[in-house]
């Protein structure tokens, strides 16, 4: 059985040694190249990888530039990110751009290697925040099936409640988004329970990337108020 060609993009040395040598000892992978420089799309080009295995956090280029033009010159090979904890608005972006499976960097090597095996195979496999809910399931079928608009008219959220879950989308704390609108952090706990209620999801991360993603965040103009004397 050929094995699944595999091309580690990581700056870090140590890491990029370690996968190396965990995704060899495998009998049905093989790491054709292993590169931390600038030099990946030549590799790519002449070793044709069917599974790119990218770090999010390069520190000499664009991730996220990568994995466009990987797609667009190479659109046959499947992108995997890695990374050790996602914002929500990096998962979107990277999905956006045609990644199929995202990988943290503490899962565990079962969870790793499946997700690779999975990718190779045509599966899109993405961070559990984003795949678990029951409601996330009924969006997508919204999507397929057009009946997108009908769906979002039939979720009402407060005025209040969009003010949360637009600065949510923004990465902001409960902290940040009391100090933002001028109310105790309690009653933003409470709005974002509320939220998460109507929605049918279970976390912050859901939360984000839905708004992002089905576009019901909007940019807050920001008037925080300055209660120092």
């Amino acid at each position: 059985m050929p094995k699944i060609r595999v091309l580690l993009i990581e700056d870090n040395r140590l890491l990029r040694e370690g996968i190396t040598d965990m995704l060899n000892e495998q009998r049905d992978i093989k790491a054709v190249s292993a590169t931390g420089n600038g030099d990946a799309f030549e590799k790519a080009m002449k070793l044709k990888p069917q599974v790119v295995l990218l770090d999010l956090g390069l520190k000499n280029q664009s991730s996220l530039k990568v994995v466009e033009l990987i797609e667009r010159d190479f659109p046959k090979a499947e992108v995997v990110v890695m990374d050790l904890i996602p914002v929500q608005a990096d998962v979107v972006d990277f999905v956006r751009a045609g990644v199929s499976g995202f990988i943290l960097k503490d899962a565990t090597l079962d969870d790793f290697l499946h997700t690779i095996r999975s990718v190779a195979k045509g599966a899109k496999v993405l961070p559990p925040p984003l795949t678990d809910s029951l409601f996330s399931h009924i969006v997508e079928h919204a999507v397929q099936s057009g009946n997108m608009d009908q769906l979002l008219d039939a979720v009402r959220m407060t005025k209040r409640e969009q003010d949360v879950i637009d600065l949510i989308a923004q990465g902001r704390s409960n902290k940040e988004i009391a100090r933002e609108l001028n109310i105790a952090v309690f009653t933003v706990k409470s709005h974002v329970h509320n939220i998460l209620e109507k929605l049918a999801l279970h976390t912050r991360l859901e939360l984000a990337s839905f708004a992002l993603t089905k576009g019901i965040a909007k940019k807050v103009p920001r008037h925080r108020s300055d209660n120092r004397h």
